[in-house]
């Protein structure tokens, strides 16, 4: 998390919010028919859906084995721990108490109406020094298990420890002398924790935390106001400085014109023509549904959608509706963000361990405060919270963390317009209309934008969109002209006065439990292989043919994408043929991406293994879920996705794992500062021979009586 005032975070929300909702630039003076700006199209449809009421969870009930624990069953767990007997005389700090999801086999075997499967709670709780797993019988109020972990890497950091952590420091003479020597004062102060990492045995045996300031002074954007240099590492449960670091004296802070990035802190729009407010309108309402809370049922679609503390979203027995014979066929049964790696590339003091691991180290639901309606969600969103636990084990509500909407952005599902035929007019069209649920995880300075968009045809795009803050460093210089000769000896970009933007990377990996058909599947690596003709055989020298290869093990399935060596990379049903013999299958399509190009032995890479590749394939683990592992922070990477598949297991037509890592190389820019525009990429999950034909043929075109009609009148 590359910063932790909790607090000057929730300030800012509360202010954006507020904000938003005013468009960025002045409107003119029209008058609309049919419309206006409180009430689309004068329809009563959807007129509360701008502000999102507020959903009672005292009452809740559970619906589907997969729902998450309820205020009422996270109480429960909390007294039933309070009462058992290692922790009566001190109740210890949770790290995380989530649903124990039932056995895969059992929740494929479920069926609405019948009674649910026992209900269990996974605690992740930390006492003296010493983590602990157990867990929780709900019908039974006992705890049946509690072992104590022995390997390296703790908990997700509560945001409890960090908030204490931040404090440590102001009461070190040393550092506030340093602070008071760089002209900042105390009361401007804001400060944030960069992830530790792991360099080594000195680290080892305690929790430690780095904390880094800025000045907050005149702006709310400190991460533009490094106090460079001055590192001071604390010891979280001893709440202790262990060390102060102390090197850049003598670089300036940066000054604080021009950062805030807040809407009332602009004093003119940009120089460009006013766009007017524009939104999706559906007369006859949405054409989703949310039953029992957590099923979203669109179109021929049908998933579980869930908060998930670690992971932010989480979407469960995805299954599409065959358009030909009806039939609900199952596409993937559980996919989610399993981890981040954001590894900045200086080496200097201050820098060197900057390389998080954000699911792991801080989690993205935790981070994922409320999103802002008309701006991060468009008005016929539907919101849904999260219910979270603190490290003392009470529930707290985490409000309007995922919106569910459709989209029409004016692109096409399919069209043709004939040429060659004379006198046959023919022109076929149809739009393209999806389905996207969404977080905003904001870690620190970054924020982070996951979309899980389903469309109509089968295909399942995952984007995640990156925007916020550069977290940057400190420079004596003012202009590239001031700069050393070479200028590659630079850690990054000068994006500002003072300021340098440092060169660093994004990879997101996905825990993607596909099962097409069911769960024995297979990996096919379909690869594009050139082919020279014979001597005389044709005017062409060469061709491309496709050779199929089914992995075997795991080893067969470990993927660096090629350019110049391309592959479709497909899971299929080896016993579920279409029609035509082929088997139902779907294929991965990587958008632009990147791969990592530490050395494999960097310690940041060890902790990191799973980026060594872009797909991997793993047999079913129902323990093998977090590709970092379960305890991250200070892991020394011995229980990644990398050391699990070195095992080498048969997963050929048996229930497999797909993981796949969206990868970015970021060099900064002067346009990424104070804010950065969001820039984004994806993946796709694409039906290949899954269906018998184009599955939205007989999809209906947009006539102009469908659709409402607002138009503006002549200005007053």
């Amino acid at each position: 998390m590359q910063a932790a005032s909790y607090l000057s975070l929730c300030l800012i929300l509360i202010v954006v919010f507020f904000l938003f909702p005013c468009s960025w630039f002045p409107l003119t003076a029209q008058q609309y028919l049919g419309c206006s700006l409180t009430v689309p199209c004068s329809r009563p449809w959807n007129r509360k859906t701008q502000i999102p009421e507020p959903t009672a969870h005292s009452a809740e009930t559970v619906h589907h084995p997969l729902d998450p624990l309820t205020i009422q069953e996270i109480n429960k767990v909390r007294a039933i721990l309070s009462s058992y007997g290692p922790f009566s005389s001190s109740f210890p700090a949770i790290h995380s108490l989530s649903l124990d999801e039932p056995d895969k086999s059992v929740v494929l075997g479920w069926n609405k109406g019948e009674p649910l499967p026992p209900r269990k709670a996974f605690v992740i709780a930390f006492s003296n020094g010493q983590t602990q797993l157990l867990l929780v019988d709900l019908d039974s109020s006992k705890v049946t298990s509690n072992s104590a972990y022995q390997g390296s890497g703790y908990p997700t950091l509560s945001m409890e420890d960090i908030l204490s952590a931040l404090q440590v420091p102001l009461s070190d003479p040393k550092f506030n002398k340093s602070v008071a020597a760089r002209g900042v004062k105390l009361s401007d102060l804001a400060c944030m924790s960069p992830s530790s990492g792991w360099f080594g045995p000195d680290e080892e045996g305690r929790r430690i935390i780095k904390i880094q300031c800025g000045s907050s002074q005149g702006t709310s954007n400190f991460y533009m106001r490094p106090i460079e240099g001055l590192t001071v590492t604390v010891d979280i449960d001893k709440k202790k400085v262990v060390r102060i670091s102390d090197t850049g004296r003598e670089i300036p802070i940066p000054k604080s014109a021009n950062t805030d990035y807040r809407y009332a802190a602009q004093d003119r729009p940009p120089e460009m023509e006013p766009i007017n407010p524009i939104s999706m309108e559906q007369r006859k309402g949405r054409s989703f549904r949310v039953e029992d809370g957590h099923i979203v049922k669109w179109a021929n679609w049908e998933f579980h959608l869930k908060a998930d503390q670690r992971a932010g979203l989480v979407i469960s027995q995805a299954k599409v509706r065959d358009s030909d014979t009806g039939e609900l066929r199952s596409v993937m049964y559980k996919g989610f963000a399993s981890e981040m790696f954001v590894p900045y590339m200086d080496p200097d003091e201050a820098w060197y361990f900057k390389s998080y691991m954000d699911a792991g180290e801080f989690g993205l639901g935790v981070t994922a405060l409320a999103l802002v309606p008309l701006n991060d969600c468009p008005r016929n969103a539907y919101y849904m919270d999260g219910i979270f636990v603190a490290s003392d084990g009470k529930p707290y509500i985490q409000t309007q963390m995922i919106c569910v909407f459709e989209r029409y952005a004016g692109d096409i599902g399919w069209r043709h317009s004939e040429t060659f035929l004379p006198g046959l007019k023919i022109r076929e069209a149809r739009p393209k209309v999806t389905l996207v649920a969404r977080i905003a995880a904001s870690v620190g300075n970054y924020d982070y934008i996951f979309d899980w968009e389903f469309q109509t045809d089968g295909l399942i795009r995952v984007k995640v969109g990156m925007t916020g803050m550069l977290m940057v460093k400190g420079t004596p210089l003012e202009n590239m002209q001031q700069a050393p000769s070479n200028q590659d000896d630079m850690s990054g970009i000068l994006v500002s006065e003072n300021v340098i933007g440092v060169v660093h990377d994004h990879f997101i990996t996905f825990h993607l439990d596909m099962d097409i058909d069911n769960t024995d599947n297979s990996f096919v690596n379909v690869n594009l292989v050139k082919e020279e003709t014979l001597p005389g055989q044709s005017p062409r020298k060469s061709y491309l043919k496709a050779k199929r290869n089914v992995a075997k093990t795991e080893n067969d399935a470990k993927i660096k994408l090629k350019l110049y060596d391309p592959s479709e990379f497909h899971v299929i049903n080896p016993s579920k043929a279409s029609r035509l013999g082929n088997p139902a299958g779907y294929k991965i399509v990587p958008d632009g991406t990147a791969a990592s190009l530490l050395d494999s032995q960097d310690p940041p890479q060890l902790r990191s293994a799973f980026t060594n590749n872009q797909i991997w394939v793993t047999p079913y683990n129902r323990t093998e879920q977090w590709a970092g592992g379960l305890f991250v922070y200070q892991s020394k990477g011995e229980d990644t996705l990398a050391v699990w598949s070195d095992r080498n297991r048969p997963i050929e037509n048996r229930d497999i794992v797909l993981w796949y890592t969206l990868g970015f190389h970021h060099i900064p820019c002067q346009e990424d500062f104070p804010i950065m525009p969001t820039v984004s990429s994806s993946f796709d999950l694409k039906p290949v021979n899954f269906f018998e034909s184009n599955p939205v043929l007989r999809a209906a075109p947009y006539f102009e009586k469908d659709l409402p009609v607002c138009r503006p009148t002549a200005s007053s």
